[in-house]
């Protein structure tokens, strides 16, 4: 008996494009997912079983053709290496991946109709995404939709999650939405939250608050130093 491997048949990442080559539409494809990113890099600094990829196809063997990937505008997948190779990926190949799917995608909705709502739903749950949130804050009226919607795959279909952050156990996240600023831009932008539903600081805030309490530490020897010499003890010989 011949034993028959599918995944043989199957091209390599060498053999793939990184992306279809369709342009965003809208610079927050980029700066959403990029935020959400970078924050990761922040909260899981010590760990590198888990990787965030953004305008980045993902190749899977659920559809009709194993060459045509779905571009999702982020996307989280987790027990898988953090970085890969020399030079990092160049998609993200679910076959070479151990059959690790992503297990949250994000879709930012931009003018240009995408599916977000019909197609793009369908393929994400066939590949079994566990979560999938599509981000609308421009046009949720014109879709008849909210500006954010986070979705559970439940028994092959998806479920909507109620409230905001949503909590996503499986992650040990939550996401919503908040005003803030990234890159100098002050707007309502995604965020991780904590199970009790408070927001983790972007790497900028960490920095000011580090900054913030050296600058409190330095006033406060100061003002010790000047008590001391009004007591005249010189600060130096303490």
């Amino acid at each position: 008996m011949v034993n028959y491997n599918p995944l043989q048949n199957l091209p390599s990442s060498d053999e793939l494009p990184d992306c279809d080559d369709t342009p965003v539409d809208n610079e927050l494809q980029i700066l959403v997912p990029a935020l959400l990113r970078a924050l990761l890099s922040l909260l899981w600094r010590e760990r590198n079983d888990w990787f965030f990829g953004f305008n980045m196809g993902v190749y899977h063997a659920t559809g009709n053709n194993p060459r045509i990937p779905i571009i999702p505008d982020g996307f989280l997948s987790l027990g898988v290496e953090r970085r890969k190779g020399t030079y990092g990926r160049k998609s993200y190949v679910v076959w070479e991946e151990n059959g690790v799917v992503p297990i949250f995608v994000l879709e930012c909705v931009s003018h240009t109709y995408g599916g977000e709502y019909e197609e793009k739903i369908a393929i994400y749950a066939r590949l079994g995404v566990l979560y999938y949130a599509i981000y609308n804050p421009q046009f949720s009226k014109r879709d008849q939709h909210d500006p954010l919607e986070v979705y559970r795959l439940v028994d092959g279909e998806y479920v909507r999650q109620p409230g905001e952050p949503v909590w996503m156990p499986e992650i040990g996240l939550g996401i919503g939405r908040e005003i803030g600023t990234f890159e100098s831009w002050q707007r309502e932008w995604l965020y991780w939250y904590d199970r009790e539903g408070m927001r983790f600081p972007t790497p900028d805030e960490v920095t000011q608050q580090e900054r913030q309490r050296a600058e409190q530490e330095q006033q406060r020897a100061e003002r010790l130093a000047e008590r001391l010499r009004a007591m005249g003890i010189d600060p130096e010989q303490v």
